[in-house]
């Protein structure tokens, strides 16, 4: 099983408001395998020994770097945390608290250091899920089904699923033409599979109440409209085609990754020809000065980031101008995490990508509510 936390907005919130002058941010490759894990701890272990020397160069209190260590070594040798992960592990630790995100996503080995935390790989597991749950439903049979990145697709036990429509109306078929008070033939019909909808619904709610992974849908017609229709979850627009009964946990993930790449680029898209749009209205930017400036002001509107690079330095809260940096260390941030976080704070949307999906290829692109 993959265990998961996605952040909510709340999360990164709270996160993104956060000052300590002994915040650390620790994002790490993990995995589902608890027999393979250990390399993971040990990455953990040199990662947090690599925030601490900062942090003691930097002269910080030594009782609050001890209460820091603490933190993080009572994480290191909890066994049934690291038992329990996902693909990506993000840690945000002060001498005060600690806090922890199990991702989806695969992301890069990676440690920060200042008084405030590095969100933008977090951003990542929001911008894209590489992990999915897929409901398989026909007039005969239900199956939940979770897909993960680089992991065997896996049916979910989830209790309370009928044996399809006819066990959930407690009848052995729902395809009978006999009268049943002012319903029968394919109005009957409807109605008996709707019910077989909402008993599959009500089964599904308490196993997906605390995920937060893309939902998608395999069905053929009547029964998906129906789902749609009839059941109050979140679907997915695309569809897997064909029948579900059919088609093996394999196939059904192969065909759930195919919805999750169109999910992506349909973002990405939108985005490049807004700010196209935006480009020639004098809305757009892919400096990093301009935009830092346009976050510190509450300008930006929509904002891609790149996920893998670290510009060093810090922004005036004031008038948003860049100091940059050569070296890291316990003062400085990244730039392109800062700007980030002041878009969000402003409710801007902000994504997380890959620099080749970024107009420009730079570190950056925002999309603009005002020329500042």
């Amino acid at each position: 099983m993959l265990y998961v936390d996605i952040p909510t907005q709340k999360d990164l919130t709270a996160l993104r408001a956060a000052r300590d002058d002994a915040s650390v941010s620790i994002y790490l490759e993990t995995t589902p395998l608890t027999q393979d894990i250990e390399k993971s701890r040990i990455t953990f272990g040199n990662l947090g020994k690599d925030a601490l020397t900062q942090l003691a160069d930097a002269g910080i209190d030594k009782k609050r770097l001890a209460s820091l260590i603490e933190e993080l070594d009572d994480l290191a040798e909890d066994d049934d945390f690291w038992r329990q992960q996902a693909h990506s592990l993000a840690i945000f630790a002060t001498p005060d608290n600690i806090r922890t995100f199990r991702l989806a996503n695969r992301l890069t080995d990676m440690v920060e250091v200042s008084d405030r935390f590095h969100l933008k790989p977090l951003l990542r597991a929001v911008t894209f899920r590489n992990a999915a749950h897929v409901l398989a439903i026909s007039e005969n049979k239900v199956r939940l089904v979770e897909i993960a990145a680089d992991l065997p697709a896996s049916e979910v036990d989830v209790s309370g699923f009928p044996d399809g429509a006819a066990d959930a109306v407690n009848k052995s078929t729902i395809n009978d033409r006999s009268h049943s008070r002012r319903i029968h033939g394919s109005e009957g019909q409807k109605v008996q599979l709707a019910k077989y909808i909402r008993r599959v619904d009500a089964a599904l709610r308490p196993v997906l109440a605390n995920q937060d992974l893309p939902l998608i849908l395999a069905a053929t017609e009547p029964v998906a409209s129906l789902v749609r229709s009839v059941s109050g979850l979140d679907f997915e627009p695309d569809i897997i085609a064909g029948s579900p009964d059919r088609l093996t946990e394999g196939e059904l993930a192969d065909a759930a990754r195919k919805v999750l790449d169109a999910r992506y680029a349909r973002k990405i898209a939108d985005f490049a020809t807004l700010f196209d749009t935006r480009n020639g209205q004098n809305r757009a930017t892919t400096d990093l000065s301009d935009a830092a400036r346009a976050a510190t002001f509450g300008a930006i509107d929509t904002l891609l980031v790149d996920i893998d690079n670290v510009v060093n330095g810090t922004i005036d809260e004031e008038n948003g101008a860049i100091s940059f940096s050569d070296t890291p260390d316990a003062v400085d941030y990244g730039i392109v995490d800062e700007i980030a976080g002041r878009a969000l704070a402003s409710g801007a949307t902000v994504m997380a990508v890959r620099r080749d999906d970024i107009p420009g290829k730079g570190d950056l692109a925002a999309v603009l509510r005002y020329t500042v």
